[in-house]
């Protein structure tokens, strides 16, 4: 064995170079402020050799490139864990840099002869993050793509060349499967390749002027090796405790949440997506940039970062000067504080925006609700953003909040969770409370929209309020409760069902005022009956067992609705044809083919006819397309694919 090691070294110089590098003078001794280049060193190699495994995974184009990362977190041996290593350790590299260079400030290492090597720092520190940018993206989700094309806007206003270069970046005129390839060249590629030769230029120049002990050393000189590779090791192993922490940390506080990184839903350029931010460590940029709105922009986004970065390249030549090092390093901590204050602004505002609070709720449930479907149907050709767009679960909600919403609610709100905003102009005379509720609202909640508003309302001021419905309550319809609540004298012209519309003054409406009302016990047990005989017509998934176990109470139901005493079919038809009914024909109520006609069509004879009130017929008027339409039906229905969390809700 010692022969071929001698024939080894003899070939290589192996001895004398692990000699060098163990056994190399530390001024001062060991100290743990100098394990932070070690540690990047080391989380740079994890992120090498992470990204290979990964690269092995994956699949860079627009209708592949979430597929086969959902197939990496969910479905490969030990992908979660692998992803999630590669994620957060890119997000440790930017703490480490941030320490790195405060170090090197702190100790003078940035001053004459190391100019070089603390330009090549810097270099490196920009890498870095074009490195976390690049790879924002190559999950393909709502979030990387809407925060890069955010990033790329910015690149777009630069002056002169912003345009062109933007057009170079994206590969063309609008995001898409060339956008993914360039930025996945660029993250696999050729900035790997520009870290390990400016690394490579680097270790030369640190190596050729060695360390920059802080002054006074307060203990002898020592070898690198044992006590500062020690202290390396143990820094690099708590670098790797906190990224698994932090892989696991989501299971710490629910059960059912996922470990590793963070995957949102597949990428769609036609749906915008207000929950998209950048990386904590680029949001105090975006929060900066508020400050510098329209025409103003190119200032907070390129001129002062700029000047910022080139004055941080300069401060060699500011050290010189007998006050210039305090000067670096009162700049630097300015900036850092100056960035971290940005940065919890900009989680403060967000936190006590509703708006944005509502469209992350509504992100992570399209990214649980993918994966569900996922895990469930499998991916189709077309790929997994196919799932989203057919599953009612998704669609129905946005569809209903987009082009039912102004009249209809959905158990109070517009289908997502808001409820619809309108404006209202004060009028003389006018108190808070009166407006308040007229819209349906409190006065707390009239002040919260709008913080300018006085004690006492100024008339022809405009107001945001909640625009009140004009037309029925959507939830739960055609089930019992919700057909009973039709059926009941004091409810029938609440705002729920007909108090919006002109149905209220209509003989159903008096009927139910007037006849019902008087109902005897016995004749209200027999409406009961027919509730639940007209509530099975729906054939609602929700009521399956409830209908299967009262199949004799619905056959009886049925023949109640057709007895003279009920008089249901005096205007409405009933599992026969009646030219004389003027009410909406109730064979098949609340079925699926019934809603989806109805929506269709409400002026149809068999509905509304001449008598509709206001509703379009959103098929006549190309207004919805029928696969649009069945998904609004399937959604108030309740026909989807169930998750464990969807049956829940």
């Amino acid at each position: 064995m010692k022969r071929i090691l001698d024939w080894f070294d003899h070939r290589t110089g192996v001895k004398k170079l692990t000699h060098e590098t163990l056994y190399e003078n530390v001024p001062g001794g060991a100290r743990w402020r100098y394990v932070w280049g070690s540690t990047l060193t080391f989380a740079i190699f994890v992120q090498f050799i992470t990204g290979v495994f990964l690269w092995m995974a994956y699949s860079p184009s627009s209708q592949t490139a979430w597929e086969s990362v959902y197939y990496i977190q969910h479905q490969m041996t030990g992908g979660w864990l692998l992803r999630g290593i590669h994620h957060f350790t890119a997000q440790a590299m930017i703490v480490l840099l941030a320490l790195h260079l405060m170090q090197v400030l702190i100790d003078g290492a940035y001053k004459a002869p190391r100019e070089v090597n603390f330009w090549t720092g810097l270099v490196l520190l920009l890498l870095v993050l074009a490195l976390s940018l690049t790879g924002y993206l190559l999950p393909w989700d709502q979030k990387g793509f809407w925060a890069t094309k955010v990033t790329t806007n910015i690149v777009g206003i630069s002056p002169v060349i912003g345009p062109a270069m933007q057009k170079l970046i994206v590969g063309g005129a609008d995001y898409g499967h060339h956008t993914l390839t360039r930025f996945f060249a660029l993250h696999a590629g050729v900035l790997p390749g520009l870290i390990v030769a400016v690394i490579v230029g680097h270790v030369y120049l640190f190596r050729r002027h060695g360390l920059t002990p802080k002054q006074p050393l307060r203990r002898r000189d020592a070898a690198f090796w044992p006590d500062q590779v020690l202290k390396d090791a143990v820094a690099c192993l708590a670098v790797l405790a906190a990224v698994l922490f932090l892989i696991v940390r989501p299971r710490l506080f629910s059960a059912d949440a996922p470990l590793g990184a963070e995957l949102g839903a597949p990428a769609d350029g036609s749906e915008a997506y207000s929950a998209a931010r950048p990386e904590w460590y680029f949001l105090f940029l975006f929060q900066f940039l508020k400050y510098f709105p329209g025409e103003r922009e190119v200032w907070g986004a390129i001129v002062i970062p700029s000047v910022a970065m080139f004055g941080i390249f300069l401060m060699p030549f500011f050290g010189q000067w007998k006050l210039g090092h305090r000067f670096n390093v009162g700049s630097v901590c300015a900036l850092l504080l100056g960035a971290s204050l940005l940065t919890y602004l900009a989680y403060a505002q967000d936190r006590l925006d509703p708006s944005y609070q509502l469209a992350v709720r509504q992100a992570q449930e399209s990214a649980e609700r993918v994966v569900a479907l996922a895990g469930a149907k499998g991916i189709p050709p077309t790929g997994a953003l196919e799932l989203l767009r057919s599953d009612p679960f998704t669609q129905g909600p946005k569809l209903f909040a987009k082009n039912c919403a102004s009249c209809h609610r959905f158990d109070g709100h517009d289908g997502r969770g808001e409820a619809p905003m309108g404006t209202h102009s004060i009028q003389r005379g006018e108190t808070l409370a009166g407006i308040a509720g007229t819209n349906q609202m409190t006065v707390q909640a009239l002040r919260e929209l709008n913080p300018l508003l006085a004690n006492e309302p100024v008339p022809g001021t405009k107001l945001t309020v909640h625009s009140p419905p004009s037309a029925a309550d959507l939830k739960g319809f055609a089930g019992r409760d919700w057909i009973a609540g039709l059926l009941n004298p004091e409810r029938i012209i609440s705002a729920h069902y007909f108090g919006g519309t002109k149905f209220r003054d209509t003989r159903m409406a008096r009927f139910v005022r007037t006849d019902v009302a008087a109902f005897t016990p016995a004749q209200n047990e027999q409406l009961k009956k027919i509730v639940t005989a007209l509530s099975a017509e729906a054939g609602l998934k929700s009521q399956a067992d409830a209908d299967r176990r009262d199949a004799l109470v619905i056959e009886e139901g049925r023949n109640l609705m057709t007895n003279t005493e009920m008089r249901c079919t005096e205007c409405h038809q009933f599992r026969k044809p009646d030219e004389d009914a003027t009410g909406p024909d109730l064979t098949g109520y609340g079925s699926r083919q019934w809603m989806v006609s109805f929506i269709s069509d409400p002026s149809h004879v068999r509905f509304y006819g001449k008598r509709n009130d206001r509703m379009p017929a959103f098929a006549q008027n190309q207004r919805l397309s029928a696969h649009n339409i069945e998904l609004i039906v399937d959604w108030l229905r309740g026909d989807w694919e169930e998750s464990p969390k969807d049956k829940l809700r």
